[in-house]
């Protein structure tokens, strides 16, 4: 399978997050990687995760900061393979969108215009897939660099893991966090019996830990709002209790990392 456009959303409508969550959540060629209303916030998802590209608002109202000085700054960090920016704004200043494409913007789509839509946007991004992938490959093959070591590749998944289930509030005070990361880790890397290496590497008994991770998981459902839950969380609930046992949510976010690296 071709790797999927990996997607950053910057925005600050939650109508509108939650719109592009629902249609690129089922797809397999296209993976949103984080959605912050929030400008600093988002220049860490690209240093972290390095996009393909980025959908970006450039008012963030009901957030923090501007559209402007995400690229702005995004210049400054000067990423060797920067993404593929797609501005979306109910802006129509011809000189404000001059101003945009010189920071760095590689297409503007006005909110305004009435064939805007979400699906839109995502339709335009899917079509320059591709062109935007093998631009950046040929970019890092200019350059020199070389695609993620095993170690490199690791350690981007481990910060996806945990980027995902801070969306669905599993607390970096939990206990459980960290055992439910290394689960995961291990589910990805094909390893069997992850509760006796987990034990094993924090000196805890087996029960302990998944009893742990199941408390962890528990107190996530229980506090985050159910339209939070699911929209961050898709994978069906089997438990007539409605919370995920341990090998199911180590399970989704397993096979949801293998799809996207």
């Amino acid at each position: 399978m071709d790797k999927a456009l990996t997607v950053l959303l910057v925005e600050d409508d939650q109508e509108e997050c939650e719109t592009f969550v629902r249609l690129i959540d089922p797809m397999e060629d296209v993976r949103l990687i984080g959605v912050t209303n929030n400008d600093t916030k988002a220049l860490e998802y690209v240093k972290d995760h390095l996009p393909d590209a980025v959908i970006l608002d450039l008012e963030l109202h009901k957030g923090k900061g501007t559209g402007i000085a995400f690229l702005e700054a995004l210049k400054e960090m000067q990423i060797k393979t920067p993404p593929y920016i797609l501005v979306t704004t109910h802006n129509i200043s011809r000189i404000t969108h001059e101003r945009v494409r010189n920071e760095g913007a590689d297409f503007i789509m006005v909110k305004s215009q009435e064939d805007y839509s979400a699906d839109k946007a995502i339709k335009f991004l899917k079509s320059l897939k591709q062109t935007i992938q093998e631009s950046r490959k040929k970019i890092q093959k200019q350059n020199g660099l070389a695609e993620d070591s095993p170690y490199d590749l690791k350690k981007r998944q481990e910060v996806r893991v945990s980027t995902e289930i801070d969306l669905i509030g599993i607390s970096p005070k939990a206990v459980g966090r960290s055992y439910l990361i290394d689960a995961i880790m291990c589910r990805i890397e094909g390893q069997t019996g992850q509760f006796t290496v987990i034990a094993k590497k924090y000196g805890k008994t087996e029960a302990s830990v998944e009893r742990a991770m199941q408390n962890a998981i528990n107190r996530a459902w229980n506090t985050m709002h159910p339209d939070d839950l699911l929209t961050h969380y898709t994978s069906r609930v089997h438990s007539e209790k409605g919370v995920p046992s341990v090998t199911e949510f180590i399970c989704y976010y397993a096979n949801k990392m293998k799809v996207e690296y």
